[in-house]
């Protein structure tokens, strides 16, 4: 058995091309453009604020529209090294001469230790930071999270370890302090409009509250407690009431599957009484189980409506209803999913994206809270546009292509979108060599109908047949789309792809099923992960499609992919390895470990194991290189180090790239680097040697 380790501290070999490749851009390139993220607006129309990561430099930048309606850009932080430190949570105070945000720390998992993937040896902190709008130095406010900028302007209150924290904004203010004591682990903490009270989330395990604190008389009470789960806390514009989500508690051992569940429901209450009321039930059925839209969940317009996702017709849509109650009115009809939505700086309109009308991409859209018009587009075509924001003038925006990642841009009078700061993408960046992937459309081993994106290398018409992967994304609550992801994980697994294509492969990118964007039955299909791994017949209907297709070796096919992706690896290998030559198994689950509680019955149990690729070592054959960093959060590392011991029990060729420190989502853009060589190194020994049958 070969067993190749690879050391984290990976060389610059990495970073360059391999010899003999004949390329015509390296894996850096392919991931040199800068990824946008967090666009926030300013509290003055035409004013906003966003992060920038080029090549692992994070920074804060920000906009603001001159006499000519144009942009004009700034980066205000200055930060210039590769450190694994991330920049997130934007806020701006009041008067928008400032801006808060927190840098350090896990932007997931914000309250856990802070990751330092760099190993500096002064340890790292998770900062809230402070810097004027026209630039300068960011000054310390504290170390936590969640910062929320009153609406007086005079502070800030963050959390720390799972309490709420103040702290002045003066330079002179006092060290920040502990605001109040809280049972549970508060999150959401919300300033009312008129900066008197916060509004939070306190989550105590199996229920939770919304509770509020008075500033001024220090008080602390929640908001009609019960057993259920509450969450989303939304205040009225006058301040007097907070409407929320109410989800009644899930029942131990629950399966993957939540098509159906007890109703949730919206509930109003009096901040000054704490008496509430349901203003609104899901009805049984379709949508009775709360399932949450990317972004916010729940908002209350100016004009007395609450916005909020419902899965009433079997796809995720956007419905309103009046603040006192009644019947809720659909506000976006159709087969497809919504998601990002926000108010307008009116509070009467709300924007959103879509993949209406174009299934595997997003575009923008407004409608009426009221519901008394019908939406409006406000963009379309072959990009990709999420985050929408409105500027006091136009539509400000998140946007991608085939050809470049993530950035900020403006909706210009005519339609035509902007790019606000085209300056920053390297001048060797290679996007306009990329394929433009293609939507395909093809069966499971049992039927059901999949969308993938295929990506063909130039010389994919010369009558040979060639090598090609398969492509996995993780989640499993993800689309990939026909362009650069809105994710910075996944446009970072785009542009790998579109690295393999470049390099003599037909690459599937597989949206299979228990993802999104597809509506609830294809999302909460019958049987999967744990309960029984139907996504299986997803891997078998990949290999399938690609066998059949005339310009693919079928002795040549690698598949990859990362966290749940990499779980769909080790199945594909375990369950196939006469249809998967080898493949690259990122930080993926081997093992489902349903529940420790001595409650859950021995046939789940089982099922769990049977729907594991550590069931089916015996019948693992193809090499596979295992990636992961060993302070990962979301997938503990021993379920790397145990599929390890099993593949060295039976013999199986397996190699080995572990990042100490690194966490899930790699912090540091060159462990991106490291282990995309790698990847592109293993498939290159394994695959790109020509089979016997060369010819179709």
């Amino acid at each position: 058995m070969t067993r190749r380790l690879i050391l984290c501290l990976a060389s610059l070999m990495f970073l360059v091309p391999q010899a003999g490749l004949g390329q015509n851009f390296t894996i850096a390139q392919a991931l040199s453009a800068p990824f946008a993220s967090d666009l926030t607006p300013g509290p003055k129309p035409g004013t906003l604020a966003w992060m920038e990561d080029e090549q692992g430099n994070r920074n804060l930048w920000i906009g603001t529209r001159n006499a000519a309606g144009k942009y004009e850009v700034q980066r205000l932080t200055a930060n210039n090294s590769d450190d694994g430190q991330e920049m997130y949570d934007i806020a701006w105070t009041p008067d928008g001469s400032h801006i808060v945000y927190v840098r350090g720390g896990d932007s997931e998992f914000p309250g856990m230790p802070d990751p330092n993937p760099e190993h500096l040896a002064g340890g790292v902190s998770q900062n809230i930071l402070i810097v004027a709008a026209t630039g300068g130095e960011s000054r310390k406010l504290g170390e936590g999270y969640s910062p929320a900028v009153s609406p007086k302007g005079d502070q800030i209150a963050f959390l720390s370890h799972g309490q709420v924290w103040s702290a002045g904004l003066a330079p002179d203010a006092p060290k920040a302090q502990l605001m109040f004591h809280a049972r549970g682990e508060t999150t959401s903490i919300t300033w009312s409009p008129d900066g008197r009270a916060l509004a939070f989330v306190s989550d105590r395990g199996d229920h939770g509250f919304i509770g509020v604190y008075d500033v001024a008389s220090k008080s602390l009470q929640y908001l009609e407690p019960s057993t259920a789960k509450d969450s989303d806390p939304a205040w009225s514009p006058d301040s007097r009431q907070i409407a929320f989500i109410r989800v009644p508690g899930r029942p131990k051992g629950s399966p993957f599957n939540r098509r159906t569940a007890p109703p949730w429901s919206i509930h109003v209450a009096d901040v000054f009484t704490g008496q509430g009321k349901a203003v609104w039930t899901a009805a049984e059925g379709r949508g009775s189980a709360f399932h949450e839209s990317p972004g916010a969940q729940l908002l209350w317009s100016t004009d007395g409506f609450l916005v909020f996702p419902w899965e009433e017709t079997g796809w995720l849509h956007l419905y309103s209803v009046a603040t006192t109650g009644g019947k809720a009115q659909l506000l976006t009809p159709g087969e497809f999913e919504v998601e990002d939505m926000r108010l307008t700086r009116n509070g009467r309109e709300v924007l959103f994206a879509s993949n209406q009308y174009d299934i595997d991409r997003r575009h923008l859209w407004r409608v009426p809270a009221s519901g008394n018009a019908r939406p409006k587009p406000l963009t379309r075509g072959i990009g990709i546009e999420v985050s929408p924001v409105d500027d006091g003038e136009t539509t400000v925006m998140l946007r991608s292509d085939t050809h470049t990642p993530l950035r900020p841009a403006a909706l210009s009078a005519s339609g035509k979108i902007d790019d606000l700061a085209p300056a920053l993408v390297p001048a060797d960046y290679p996007g306009a060599k990329f394929a433009t992937p293609m939507q395909v459309l093809f069966r499971a081993a049992d039927g059901l109908e999949l969308h993938g994106q295929l990506f063909l290398p130039a010389n994919a018409g010369n009558g040979n047949r060639h090598p090609a992967a398969v492509f996995f994304h993780g989640g499993s609550r993800r689309q990939m789309l026909l362009g650069f992801h809105n994710m910075g994980y996944y446009s970072n697994a785009y542009a790998m792809n579109q690295y393999l294509a470049s390099q003599g492969y037909i690459v599937l990118s597989v949206n299979y099923r228990s993802g999104i964007g597809y509506g609830l039955d294809f999302r909460e299909a019958e049987h999967y992960g744990r309960d029984g791994a139907s996504e299986y017949n997803d891997i078998l209907g990949a290999g399938q499609y690609l066998r059949g297709r005339a310009d693919v070796d079928p002795a040549r096919i690698g598949v990859w992919g990362g966290s749940y992706g990499g779980f769909m690896t080790a199945l594909a290998l375990a369950r196939s390895s006469d249809i998967f030559a080898a493949g690259v198994d990122m930080h993926g689950v081997h093992q489902w470990l349903p529940s420790h509680d001595p409650e859950v019955d021995a046939q789940t149990l089982k099922t769990a194991w049977e729907s594991s690729p550590m069931a089916y070592i015996s019948t693992w054959r193809s090499p596979v290189l295992l990636i992961q960093g060993d302070d990962d959060r979301n997938v503990p590392f021993s379920q790397t180090v145990s599929l390890a011991r099993e593949l060295t029990k039976h013999g199986v060729e397996y190699e080995q790239l572990v990042f100490p420190d690194e966490i899930h989502g790699f912090l540091l853009h060159r462990s991106w680097l490291a282990a995309y060589t790698a990847e592109a190194d293993f498939f290159r020994r394994h695959l790109l040697t020509p089979s016997k049958e060369q010819k179709p």
